[in-house]
């Protein structure tokens, strides 16, 4: 995966929105860690992975894709307002379940949240990407799906979002 492409096309649509909303010169790190913790909790309930209760199909994978590459957004960002990066790696396959996995993405965001060192960044990133292997997407369908997800929230920003 080419992350810094995808690092240089957060920056331009960060940049956009910063500028369209007036708030360029403020700091909204909090928001975003907030951000990604709602689109995590979104996420969890379109696989429905933890509603024990019910016997409703998860969502199409499809659906649940476009709720993944949210986070990878809000996750890049985080990285950028850090001036963290991340490189291509070798990410281990995760031997939690998908419950267990969404609660270590939670814990480690918010450790990043309280704590937003460069190791905590790459611990948050790292498990995100193993929630995304948990739900069975390849390097090749994150970024085709950040790519469309990327154009759709210019066209949100455009059309008053």
């Amino acid at each position: 995966m080419d992350w810094h492409q995808l690092f240089n096309m957060q920056k331009k649509l960060d940049t956009y929105i910063e500028t369209k909303r007036g708030i360029a010169d403020q700091d909204v790190f909090s928001e975003k860690c907030l951000a990604l913790l709602t689109e995590l909790g979104e996420l969890a309930n379109e696989t429905r992975c933890f509603k024990f209760w019910s016997t409703k199909e998860r969502s199409e994978q499809a659906v649940i894709l476009e709720e993944y590459v949210d986070g990878i957004h809000f996750i890049l960002s985080l990285g950028l307002d850090k001036g963290y990066g991340f490189t291509k790696e070798d990410i281990p396959h995760p031997n939690l379940s998908e419950i267990e996995q969404f609660h270590a993405v939670f814990a480690a965001s918010v450790a990043f949240k309280n704590e937003p060192t460069e190791a905590n960044y790459k611990n948050m990133f790292i498990s995100y990407l193993q929630l995304g292997k948990l739900l069975g997407f390849s390097e090749g369908d994150i970024q085709r799906a950040y790519m469309e997800k990327n154009a759709k929230n210019y066209q949100r920003q455009n059309e008053g979002y």
